[in-house]
């Protein structure tokens, strides 16, 4: 089969299954399984594929068209500009997240010691660190240990340095901090049946489950945050996307000034933030 063939097959194989970007999981998996470019590609279209290759990208064909996520199997997902390895251990590092790091970014200033809770992959601290434009330290916790591996091979990879420690929230945390910041499994239970089942069937449930309204994190975290914040301390948080008048009002609640809730590319709402009063 040539690769125009291999790639036109993969595209219907994908379709089939109901995979919505067919078109485009198809081309990733096969600049995958081939180790080639759009440019090659097109070079190289009419030429056969050898047999071993195309047995390579059915495979991971198959594996697509079970659902199973692309980023899973190609093993990567990009975020922020940079690479960040992922597995079935940690959440898919998401565009609308990048909304969250972009806000907190805004408010960096040199020495900042930023606490990023549930961090799964990293992705959050890490492009905060990269990104910061000045100098600022990092913590970051998660109660899964394969998480934390994954979250450490980003750092190194990504030539970042970051303070790992294994913790159920607050609970392994010493010290206080400039910033937290959290995207916090916010899913509330029921809903999570209705996920698409590369969500639902593949990332890890206890990143994903917010308890029955989607709030418990949020609860604990803000309940706990002034304990481990310094005087005009900021907290900021991931939403979902109507999460954000119950956020807000929790965090004014405790004591937080300046609550704000800010939209995405996409218009909806997903960041909510605000800082302590400083200490005069």
């Amino acid at each position: 089969m040539t690769f125009e063939g291999a790639l036109h097959y993969g595209k219907e194989l994908l379709q089939k299954s109901g995979v919505s970007d067919y078109e485009l999981d198809a081309w990733y998996l096969m600049e995958y399984a081939c180790k080639m470019d759009k440019s090659q590609y097109y070079l190289h279209a009419l030429e056969e594929m050898e047999d071993e290759t195309f047995q390579e990208y059915e495979l991971l064909l198959k594996k697509r068209g079970e659902r199973v996520p692309l980023q899973y199997i190609i093993g990567v997902q990009e975020f922020m500009g940079l690479n960040f390895k992922v597995n079935s251990h940690v959440l898919i590092p998401r565009q609308d997240t990048e909304t969250l790091v972009e806000e907190a970014l805004k408010v960096l200033e040199s020495g900042m010691k930023i606490l990023d809770l549930c961090t799964g992959s990293g992705c959050i601290i890490i492009s905060l660190l990269k990104h910061a434009g000045v100098q600022v330290s990092g913590t970051a916790s998660d109660i899964s240990k394969q998480a934390l591996l994954i979250a450490k091979e980003n750092a190194k990879n990504n030539q970042v340095e970051v303070e790992w420690v294994r913790s159920d929230l607050f609970q392994n945390i010493m010290g206080t901090f400039d910033m937290i910041i959290s995207n916090p499994p916010y899913i509330p239970t029921e809903a999570i049946a209705d996920l698409m089942p590369e969500v639902r069937d593949f990332e890890p449930l206890e990143a994903l489950d917010g308890a029955e309204d989607g709030l418990a994190f949020y609860r604990k975290i803000v309940g706990k945050a002034k304990e481990f914040l310094k005087s005009n301390g900021y907290l900021y948080f991931e939403i979902g996307h109507n999460q954000g008048g119950r956020v807000a009002f929790l965090m004014e609640e405790y004591g937080f000034r300046n609550v704000k809730v800010i939209k995405d590319l996409a218009g909806n709402n997903r960041v909510v933030c605000g800082n302590l009063p400083a200490v005069k």
